[in-house]
C-alpha cells in the first residue's frame, strides 16, 4: 500500500532525502552531504535486529544521549493493524511513560513520523527467560525464587497504580546485564484500573496467549485482568521449574478442559512440595486464586521466615513453659 510522500524531516532507517542536498563549491566537484536520519538527529544509531513480527521489528542502537545501547520498537504504519495503531499503541506509550521500576523495562523514548513509530527502550542484554529455560532445561529454584519474585513485585507495582499487563509470559521477561528480571512489551497493557469503592473494572478484551491465559479468558466472559495477570505468573512460575508450560494450547477444546482442572505436576524434575503448592494456589478457579500480597508471604517465597502456623505453635510452646 502506498503511503504520502516522504517529508523533510521524515527520513528513517537510513532513507535517503528526497530533498536536494546542500553543495559546496571549494573550486573542485561540488561535494553533497548525506542527510541525517530521524534517528540519527535524536542520537542513535541503529544495530543488529533482535527480534521481529509481523508490523514491527526491534533493534540495538547506540544513543549519544543515554551514552549506552538502547533496544528501539520500530512499528510500521502501514503494516499494522488499524486497532493497533489508534487503540493499543497510543495506550502503550501512556501507560509506559508513568512507570518507572527496577524489575520494568524502562521507557526512554517516543518518536512518530509519517511512515513509523519507534519506542526507545532499555536494552536487557542477557535475552529473555524462556532463552535461559530452553538452554538450562529448566531452572533450579534458588534462581527460580529470585526471579519469580522479581515478576510478583514489578506486576505489584504495576497493579497498585492501576495498570494490568494482559500479556505476561517467559518471552516478555528479559534479563539485565546482572540478570535480573524486567518485565517488557506493554503492547497489550491498560492504565486506569484501579478499583472504584472497592470495584474493579473488568475487560472484554481477550488477549495474550492462550498457553498463559486464564480460565475467565478462555471462557470468553468479562475479566478482571488483576486475576488474569496472577494466573499468568503461575505459569510462568511453572514453566520456570519444570522447564515446559503447564497446559497444552495446540487444542482449544482441550486446553479449556486442562485450565479448570486441578494442575498435574510430572515426576521429573524434582521439586519441592512448597513450590508445588504455590503452584496449585495460582493456577486455581477464580473464587480461590490468590492474591498478590498472599503470593508475597508465601513460605517458597520466603523460605528463611517461619510460616505463620508456626510462629503460633512457637507462641503455644512459650506461654505453656
Amino acid at each position: 500500500m502506498p503511503g504520502p510522500d516522504v517529508k523533510a524531516n521524515d527520513n528513517v532507517l537510513g532513507e535517503m532525502s528526497t530533498e536536494p542536498t546542500a553543495t559546496v563549491h571549494s573550486g573542485v566537484e561540488a561535494k553533497t552531504e548525506r542527510k541525517l536520519t530521524v534517528l540519527e538527529t535524536h542520537g542513535y544509531v541503529l544495530g543488529r535486529t533482535i527480534g521481529s513480527g509481523s508490523y514491527a521489528t526491534v533493534k540495538v542502537a547506540t544513543s549519544d544521549r543515554h551514552n549506552c545501547q538502547v533496544a528501539i520498537k520500530i512499528i510500521s504504519k502501514f503494516q499494522a493493524p488499524g486497532d493497533y495503531l489508534k487503540k493499543f499503541l497510543p495506550r502503550e506509550i501512556e501507560v509506559v511513560k508513568g512507570l518507572k521500576h527496577e524489575n520494568l523495562i524502562r521507557f526512554l523514548q517516543a518518536i512518530e513520523t509519517t511512515h513509523r513509530v519507534y519506542i526507545v527502550m532499555e536494552y536487557a542484554e542477557n535475552g529473555s527467560l524462556l532463552d535461559i529455560i530452553r538452554k538450562d532445561q529448566h531452572i533450579d529454584e534458588m534462581r527460580g525464587r529470585r526471579w519469580f519474585k522479581q515478576l510478583v513485585e514489578a506486576v505489584d507495582y504495576c497493579h497498585e497504580r492501576g495498570v494490568v499487563h494482559r500479556d505476561i509470559k517467559c518471552e516478555n521477561l528479559l534479563m539485565d546485564h546482572g540478570l535480573n528480571i524486567k518485565l517488557s512489551d506493554f503492547g497489550f497493557a491498560r492504565g486506569h484500573m484501579k478499583p472504584k469503592n472497592g470495584v474493579y473494572s473488568l475487560s472484554e478484551t481477550f488477549c495474550g496467549s492462550y498457553a498463559y491465559a486464564s480460565p475467565e479468558i478462555l471462557k470468553g466472559v468479562p475479566y478482571r485482568p488483576q486475576d488474569s495477570d496472577i494466573w499468568s505468573m503461575g505459569v510462568v512460575l511453572y514453566a520456570i521449574v519444570y522447564g515446559r508450560l503447564p497446559f497444552d494450547d495446540t487444542n482449544y477444546t482441550q486446553l479449556l478442559k486442562q485450565v479448570q482442572n486441578k494442575v498435574s505436576f510430572p515426576r521429573e524434575p524434582k521439586v519441592s512440595t512448597e513450590c508445588r503448592k504455590l503452584i496449585t494456589k495460582i493456577l486455581s478457579p477464580l473464587k480461590v486464586r490468590v492474591k498478590i500480597p498472599q503470593i508475597l508471604e508465601d513460605p517458597w517465597l520466603n523460605p528463611n521466615q517461619p510460616a505463620k502456623d508456626e510462629e503460633v505453635d512457637t507462641a503455644q510452646v512459650v506461654s505453656k513453659k
